[in-house]
């Protein structure tokens, strides 16, 4: 069997940038670490990549075994590798970003991982170069929910028109026009009415949507614009 002639040993490890919304703000779930290094401080969920397992299947199992969750987006987003990045021995990080639906989450995994969801607003400082992982992130998922329709991934299953704006307005930290805002996604035909109506609503009278699933593949394979006026900085 071959074999490169290579002296140093370098660790391959993943983490993991989730994100969710509670209905009024975009959330990060981070862990309060109670082991070394970093003890007590807060950082991105992560972990090493096993002999043979693949990067994506990777990112999939940290995911799930913090979440509970499978099937969620989920997009690699950079490799970060400065030399002294971890301090205690020589790692390179692959980075993926996640949006899930916190109704769906797994409470027993999050609370066994001592991990809580936080505002992105509130968000304290993070260990190593974690806080640049979430920035980065920020930025790509901007771009990504201006383009592609991905903030649906972050909706439960069944929603009203202004609870979706509010995951865009959070997702762009900005007030979006409510007129607007509801001809511009009526026309994209990726809503299907459901009959119903939000009986959690003051007035009741909310119409409940659910996501045009096929419609929703074509904004993610195709080169259409789903909101291009958003901002993308």
């Amino acid at each position: 069997m071959i074999h490169y002639t290579h002296p140093n040993r370098i660790l391959v490890a993943l983490d993991c940038i989730i994100f969710g919304f509670d209905g009024g703000e975009l959330k990060l779930l981070l862990i309060k670490r109670n082991f070394d290094p970093e003890r007590g401080k807060w950082s991105l969920m992560g972990g090493f990549l096993k002999e043979k397992e693949d990067l994506e299947a990777a990112a999939q199992r940290i995911l799930y075994d913090l979440t509970g969750l499978t099937n969620n987006y989920l997009e690699q987003l950079q490799t970060f590798g400065a030399i002294n990045r971890d301090p205690v021995e020589r790692t390179i990080s692959v980075v993926y970003y996640a949006l899930v639906n916190i109704q769906e989450q797994d409470v027993n995994a999050i609370n066994a991982h001592n991990a809580y969801w936080i505002n992105l607003s509130e968000k304290p400082d993070l260990i190593f170069d974690h806080n640049a992982m979430v920035e980065q992130a920020m930025r790509q998922l901007r771009y990504k929910a201006a383009l592609h329709a991905i903030g649906f991934e972050l909706m439960p299953d069944k929603f009203t028109i202004p609870q979706l704006q509010k995951v865009y307005e959070a997702i762009y930290n900005t007030q979006l026009d409510r007129r607007n805002f509801s001809r511009k996604i009526m026309s994209t035909e990726l809503l299907t009415d459901t009959g119903e109506k939000d009986t959690n609503s003051v007035t009741k009278k909310g119409k409940l949507y659910k996501l045009n699933t096929e419609k929703y593949q074509q904004y993610l394979t195709d080169y259409v614009s789903f909101f291009p006026e958003l901002t993308l900085s």
